[in-house]
């Protein structure tokens, strides 16, 4: 696994990676070949250019021979010929570049999309900032892999024919000396290009590690701030800068090596040229033109010279965005997967076990739930409660065993519907850069404002938003953090009482509240519960003292359950949680 994302690095072919990245371009086939027919209109009117302006400056410098009217018959060639390679030029460029900017839409929503649906489990691995940089900054890096290799490839070629053809009409033995030049230009493109290739995949590694720390470090602004790490916050973005800094200097450097190179060898060809035209005591319009044809021809030879380069360097970025999209989807829904619309009266948990990779984590788990009991989970952390919750909703699936719904396998149901069937309230409250309105009906589609308002209420929430300076349609800012630790958590229980699921999961739900609004909350809870079968993780034993049953979990096994008054009665581990949690509580 790579460290940056728990997503492996894989040596590819560049023109197999090119070829797969190409094939998000084939929807677009209508517009490539109309780019690919204005860039013959560019390359034909390149040459007809150059054929009308030797022909005119023949005209224009023997007089004797041509009549006024010829000269301007020709000279009115000239725009003509440039309105065209305007036109291909420009129609060629919009167009391909069109389908280079669409691929890179079309891939992060595919980017976007797959991580959707990948497990729980991957995020667990993965680092938010490298999975940033591929779906931004590699998709974006790719763009020239495309629009820009795919214009020059429907110019560029059709304007070098052109003048490859010229060359040989006006002198076809200096035509093939020239030519001969022109192939050695291509050996610094080949020299180069591996090593534009492994900078370009290092650098997009290090801007990865870049934006991850950038991401760590504005989320704990807070930690950071009140440890006094600034200083060695900023050393440590500066190191990762200088990484992405001399990995972009390395590309720079291969790349600026190849135009030179291409000049140096051009220029030694244009000189044995002039001692040819002396030698054969060319006319001025044919030494002119055959110049300018050579000159003409420079641009796509170079443009064409570093194809190459830029396929190796986008195919690095593209590279991470494959491997990103070939990460397996671990939980998935069935062909034959049925949706669930009865009820809820039966949960059960058979033989339940789970492990990361080869690291078990839930061990022969075997209960049932009722409509409308109350499980609740206890245990030291990392014992597997939340773990074991996270397997009813298909966050992962079981690794052996099975759990039912009304005698239904879960792995039998759509995704979709069985998690409508859930709602959940997390120890660490998920809410949005939005209205206060939205985040509450967040998962419920066309709630009402009176339903929100009324969640809102029932959830100790309604005074507090109301004293908000745009009440519901205050924008709480990112992660909430506008808002209180008890305002965030009561948002994501009211959130949870407007969609009404019949089964509802609580992990540490009250954990951020007062004593006043825990009190209220739990009350609200309370109603709540009522028909519907409670999951509930909770760390403050106060709070689940009058579950229908108690589940103790050490190291993933259950290894008490009960009520409350037979845990204690018992005298084992639940007992010594107990008494370890409420020894220092104040008598009365």
């Amino acid at each position: 696994m790579s460290g940056a994302a728990g997503v492996g690095s894989v040596k590819r072919d560049e023109w197999a990676t090119y070829r797969r990245l190409l094939g998000y371009a084939r929807p677009y086939k209508g517009r490539i070949i109309a780019g690919i027919l204005f860039g013959v209109l560019f390359g034909g009117s390149t040459t007809g250019a150059l054929v009308a302006l030797k022909e005119t400056l023949a005209s224009v410098f023997n007089p004797d021979e041509f009549g006024l009217g010829a000269v301007l018959a020709v000279a009115m060639l000239l725009p003509v010929f440039g309105l065209a390679r305007g036109l291909g030029d420009y129609f060629s460029t919009y167009l391909l570049e069109w389908v280079g900017n669409r691929v890179v839409l079309d891939l992060r929503m595919a980017l976007f999309t797959h991580l959707q649906e990948l497990s729980i489990a991957f995020y667990g691995q993965a680092r938010t900032g490298d999975l940033i940089s591929r779906t931004t900054n590699d998709t974006q890096l790719v763009e020239r892999a495309v629009s820009t290799v795919l214009s020059d490839i429907a110019k560029q070629p059709f304007t070098l024919l052109g003048m490859i053809g010229l060359l040989l009409y006006l002198d076809w033995k200096l035509a093939v000396i020239s030519l001969v030049i022109f192939p050695i230009c291509i050996l610094p493109v080949a020299m180069f290009g591996r090593r534009v290739r492994r900078s370009a995949r290092e650098g997009q590694e290090k801007m990865a590690d870049l934006v991850g720390i950038l991401e760590e470090n504005v989320t704990g602004a807070r930690i950071v701030k009140a440890f006094g790490m600034e200083p060695y916050e900023i050393n440590r973005f500066l190191e990762r800068c200088r990484g992405v800094f001399s990995r972009a200097m390395r590309v720079t450097r291969a790349r600026a090596a190849v135009e030179p190179i291409i000049v140096f060898i051009s220029l030694i060809g244009f000189a044995l040229i002039l001692l040819y035209a002396r030698w054969q005591q060319l006319t001025f319009a044919e030494f002119f033109t055959f110049g300018a044809a050579l000159v003409a021809m420079y641009e796509p030879v170079k443009k064409l010279s570093k194809i190459h380069l830029n396929i190796q360097q986008s195919s690095a970025a593209a590279d991470r965005i494959f491997e990103l999209l070939d990460q397996p989807i671990r939980v998935t829904q069935s062909a034959s997967a049925r949706p669930f619309s009865d009820k809820v009266s039966r949960i059960a948990f058979e033989s339940v076990s789970f492990a990361y990779d080869d690291r078990p984590v839930l061990r022969d788990i075997a209960f049932e739930a009722r409509r409308g009991a109350c499980v609740a989970l206890v245990g030291s952390s990392g014992s597997g409660k939340t773990t074991l919750v996270s397997l009813l909703p298909r966050f992962y699936d079981v690794t052996d065993g099975r759990i039912l719904i009304n005698g239904i396998d879960i792995r039998e149901l759509t995704i979709d519907s069985l998690r409508r069937q859930i709602g959940l309230v997390t120890q660490e409250t998920i809410l949005f850069n939005d209205t206060v309105a939205h985040n509450i009906g967040y998962g419920t589609t066309g709630a009402t404002r009176e339903a929100i308002e009324d969640a809102a209420r029932r959830a100790n929430a309604h005074d507090f938003i109301a004293a908000l300076p745009d009440g519901y349609n205050t924008v709480i800012g990112e992660r909430g953090n506008r808002l209180s630790g008890g305002q965030r958590q009561r948002l994501a229980i009211a959130r949870a009482l407007l969609r009404d699921a019949p089964i509802l999961i609580l992990d540490e739900a009250t954990s951020a509240l007062d004593t006043e609004s825990e009190r209220l909350v739990q009350s609200a809870l309370d109603t709540l519960m009522t028909g519907r079968t409670v999951f509930a993780i909770a760390h403050r034993l106060s709070t689940i003292q009058h579950a229908d049953l108690i589940l103790v979990l050490e190291q993933g096994r259950i290894v008490e359950r009960g009520p409350h008054r037979d845990l204690l009665a018992a005298g084992g581990a639940y007992k010594r949680l107990y008494d370890l949690q409420f020894r220092d509580a104040p008598v009365g």
